[in-house]
């Protein structure tokens, strides 16, 4: 069995973490940490069947876990995975914190010196482009949601080269609200969030953009300029992505749609739909999976729809799925 802590279980990632882990056939939850609530019970503080008393921080036993996830804030995530890798402990991180790829660009995105740059060579953990990078490594750097929307959406495309070279794309992408954290803000409470869809840091702002472009700039091996779009859907859970790629005009959808399904074809989490299918989040909440729409909107110009629901594949589902990679098990586990 792989012994697991979880820092941060209170959040909306974390306790979906937790949740999740219980019924894993080969890992084992032995504690879970909660700064805020500490020497509580779980069940107190979340309702619901987990039961388990909360630690504080100083209070874990490194000695006993095998696997630590971090569903922490930015700039204390990377404190909490530099202590477990001097204990000898794995780490899978939710945070922001080891997916850039330098602490220059951290600095840009999220105004602060990087506290450990160190460990921003972690791999970043899409195990559908970066899989062979995960297996048995001392830590993983988790995507953000939005990412991982966007990045398994345009993947094909740029990796085959059929995007428009310098051409923007934008990207106009729209989440649940739990995407914004459990702690209380004015913009989430229900009357300001109900019957209502919002856009916030649009353009070239929101802190997902330096992620995103940083990915997208590996798969086309060339710069790749996006303007993005995020939107505050008034429901709990979800993302659906919709993309607009500027490509060769002379490619039609059935080239695209078999190159996709091509692409996909071995990934258990992604599934590209038939022609004329477009994705929602109906095809997605609840699951691991990754839902793929292709429309041809006229020539030289593709939208793509993608969703997951941001909880799992954008946060704690991928990182389990990211756990069984990094120590040899089928990435299925536990997820299906």
């Amino acid at each position: 069995m792989i012994r697991v802590g979880i820092f941060g279980v209170t959040g909306y990632a974390g306790y979906e973490l937790a949740r999740w882990l219980q019924r894993h056939p080969k890992a084992s939850l032995v504690w879970a940490v909660s700064e805020s609530a500490a020497g509580k019970r779980l069940a107190e503080v979340v309702p619901g069947p987990l039961d388990l008393t909360l630690l504080a921080a100083n209070q874990v036993d490194w000695q006993t876990v095998d696997v630590i996830f971090t569903g922490l804030p930015h700039g204390v995530a990377a404190k909490t995975v530099a202590e477990a890798r001097q204990n000898g402990v794995k780490a899978i991180d939710l945070s922001a914190d080891l997916r850039l790829d330098s602490p220059a660009a951290y600095t840009r995105w999220y105004d602060h010196t990087h506290p450990h740059p160190e460990l921003l060579n972690a791999p970043y953990g899409l195990p559908e482009l970066n899989r062979a990078a995960l297996v048995d490594v001392p830590t993983i750097a988790n995507p953000g949601c939005y990412p991982t929307s966007v990045l398994l959406g345009l993947a094909p495309l740029l990796e085959q080269g059929w995007w428009q070279t310098g051409q923007t794309i934008i990207i106009n992408a729209a989440s649940g609200v739990s995407g914004a954290g459990r702690a209380p803000k004015q913009h989430l409470h229900f009357v300001e969030a109900h019957e209502n869809y919002s856009p916030y840091n649009i353009g070239h702002t929101h802190r997902h953009v330096g992620e995103i472009e940083q990915e997208l700039n590996k798969l086309a091996n060339a710069a790749v300029n996006t303007i993005f779009a995020p939107h505050l859907l008034p429901t709990q859970r979800g993302i659906l992505s919709t993309i607009y790629v500027p490509i060769q005009p002379e490619l039609d959808l059935a080239q695209i749609h078999a190159l996709y399904r091509e692409r996909y074809a071995n990934e258990p989490f992604v599934n590209v739909l038939d022609q004329g299918q477009l994705a929602s989040l109906a095809h997605v909440v609840h699951t691991n999976d990754c839902a793929v729409g292709l429309t041809l909107a006229q020539p030289g110009m593709l939208i793509v729809t993608s969703a997951i629901d941001n909880l799992l594949k954008g946060a704690s589902g991928q990182a389990i799925q990211n756990m069984n990679i990094m120590f040899g098990l089928p990435e299925t586990t536990g997820l299906r």
